[in-house]
């Protein structure tokens, strides 16, 4: 590796820690934690002024998971664990209904508000009990995460019991491959072959069902056998979840022993995602395009939002770790310069999360019910992760 590049990598990932755990970690901590309920308010303003004490289930799951992983760390705050523990603690006493599915949103206190077809927050609350079990040594979460991963396929299973989203059968891309990334996350904690198995059924239905070369996209919604719905909705193509779906895939890859079809279906994702979601003249990761170029239908078709941004950042390194091939460092270059020239706030801390297309901030505030502590240290802690394994590779090879 050339010199320039190992000093680009050695900058990246101290950037990443610094950043974690002087910025993002202490912003939520700060205005977030609910050291009174349990549990974490994502609806703060740009200076960390609570907005609405609504709480998202999801992030009650997501918070958990990103403290007990940050808690893990060298140097680690020790009420991020505490912190963990209280939002999962939050989950089981007030985010589960009666029928075993849980809310979407609650109140600060935990009373419901709203509940939705989806089983996002439950996958979230496995990632964080099993990631709590991982760094707590507590073995009964992991059994918790494995009862709650069960109950969530029987959920998907079981006709009728999630009403259909639309009255057009056909399959999701977001759910067959977020239950790759929770099911990696949960076996870490317990090794089971539930697990095992649901990775290999959404890798096969990836393959089989979504990936279409004839767009060179992940399409969002297929019909039943993969059918191309030629409708707005069907030619919708999400950049953001393609390129996290090419990461996902890349870390089974990696942990069976970089298993070449899967690296060459992750990377053939990632320069597609790329492709369709890279906006060359202004930077960043688009939010949606449509697969036959007509103009995309949804309102923020051209914004840049703070998550795909940070797949992307993550993906271009995996696969520069993966292959060695040096665009896959180029797209990094690319994403890091962005993110870090348009989204941070160097005034108050974290991150915007919605920018227009030119970068030029849409709307301040540093979270709602869908942007909180998530994908950004979820990002700085992978991402910097992976830049060390390059740069030790790279001198073992040496």
């Amino acid at each position: 590796m050339k010199e320039e590049s190992r000093k680009y990598l050695a900058q990246c990932a101290a950037r990443y820690q610094e950043d974690l755990k002087e910025n993002i970690l202490p912003f939520w901590m700060k205005y977030g934690y609910d050291r009174k309920h349990g549990g974490v308010c994502t609806c703060v303003d740009r200076d960390g002024t609570l907005m609405d004490t609504t709480k998202s289930v999801w992030f009650q799951g997501r918070f958990g998971y990103i403290m007990a992983r940050a808690a893990g760390m060298p140097g680690a705050d020790p009420q991020w664990l505490e912190a963990s523990k209280s939002a999962i603690d939050f989950i089981e006493k007030y985010c589960i209904d009666t029928d075993g599915h849980m809310f979407f949103t609650v109140t600060e206190d935990g009373r419901p508000v709203q509940k939705r077809r989806y089983v996002f927050s439950e996958c979230f609350a496995v990632m964080a009990m099993a990631e709590y079990s991982v760094a707590s040594g507590d073995r009964s979460y992991a059994d918790k995460a494995a009862a709650m991963f069960r109950n969530m396929l029987r959920m998907l299973d079981t006709p009728g019991f999630l009403p259909p989203k639309t009255y057009v059968p056909g399959r999701g891309h977001s759910i067959t491959m977020m239950l790759i990334n929770v099911a990696d996350i949960a076996r870490r904690a317990l090794p089971d072959p539930v697990f095992d198995r649901r990775i290999d059924q959404s890798l096969e239905e990836l393959a089989k069902y979504f990936m279409h070369p004839e767009f060179k996209t992940i399409l969002e919604s297929v019909g039943p056998e993969g059918e191309f719905l030629d409708t707005c909705a069907g030619r919708t193509i999400n950049p953001g979840h393609c390129i996290e779906t090419g990461w996902f895939i890349l870390e089974i890859a990696r942990s069976r022993g970089w298993d070449e079809k899967l690296v060459e279906m992750a990377t053939t994702v990632i320069d597609w995602a790329w492709g369709w979601g890279w906006d060359e003249p202004y930077g960043g990761m688009i939010n949606f395009r449509d697969c036959r170029n007509f103009p995309s239908q949804d309102y923020a078709q051209d914004m840049k939002f703070w998550w795909p941004q940070c797949e992307a950042i993550i993906a271009s390194l995996y696969a520069y770790l993966a292959t060695g091939k040096e665009k896959y460092l180029e797209m990094h270059r690319k994403a890091h310069e962005f993110a870090y020239t348009y989204l941070r706030d160097t005034e108050y801390g974290e991150w915007y999360g919605y920018l227009h297309r030119d970068g030029t901030v849409a709307q301040p505030a540093k979270g709602n019910l869908f942007k909180g502590p998530f994908h950004i240290p979820r990002m700085m802690m992978v991402a910097g992760g992976l830049c060390e394994e390059i740069l030790r590779r790279d001198d073992a090879g040496a």
